[in-house]
């Protein structure tokens, strides 16, 4: 696997292949989009020039590809109804995550589409749920933009810097995903904090 993962970093198909995988993601979050992420910049600054991939398009395309996932996951629960309903509800996981998700909503607004696009699901939780609640696009939508172009700058630049500082592409590769990992733990953290005490009015 690592060999086939080699060989499509040198490719312009990792281009398309992180496209399907961040997009995808969104509908199951076990696909490691991070990681082909972190891969294909370490990479790029590790490869001699031209780099393929090239940088730019990397962070361009890892941006594009998670709004367009976000919009998709909240197109389909928009329209989604009863059917929609159900299914969270036959999930203990998903149905404690909606809950969450109000009581985030409330106290952090679209900030949280931000922070929960680090935690693991989060994203999915986010986009299924502001379409679940139909709030309008024009509300979702630049939270979205600038959640995907945060995620995929912090993990392009990870990949990149990392190597080009470390020196190795797998050292940087590898301490990329532990710096990843603990940002998503960070991000799952504060999602799912309870809502601080107001005091009592006087």
């Amino acid at each position: 696997m690592l060999e086939t993962l080699g060989s499509l970093t040198s490719s312009p198909w990792i281009y398309v292949v992180v496209a399907v995988s961040i997009v995808l993601d969104v509908f199951l979050p076990v696909l490691p989009s991070g990681m082909l992420v972190i891969t294909a910049a370490a990479a790029a600054a590790a490869g001699p020039p031209p780099r393929v991939p090239d940088i730019t398009a990397l962070l361009v395309i890892a941006a594009t590809a998670s709004v367009l996932g976000d919009l998709a996951a909240y197109r389909l629960a928009r329209l989604g109804g009863a059917r929609l309903d159900r299914a969270i509800a036959r999930s203990r996981r998903l149905t404690r995550a909606h809950e969450r998700l109000g009581t985030a909503l409330s106290r952090g607004g679209g900030a949280l589409v931000v922070i929960a696009r680090f935690a693991p699901a989060g994203r999915s939780v986010v986009s299924l749920g502001a379409g679940r609640t139909q709030r309008k696009v024009t509300e979702f939508l630049p939270w979205s933009v600038l959640a995907g172009i945060t995620w995929a700058g912090y993990s392009v630049s990870l990949g990149y810097f990392g190597t080009q500082w470390l020196g190795t592409a797998w050292l940087g590769t590898a301490v990329s995903l532990i710096a990843l990992f603990a940002a998503g733990s960070l991000a799952a953290f504060l999602v799912r904090r309870p809502p601080e005490a107001t005091a009592p009015a006087t």
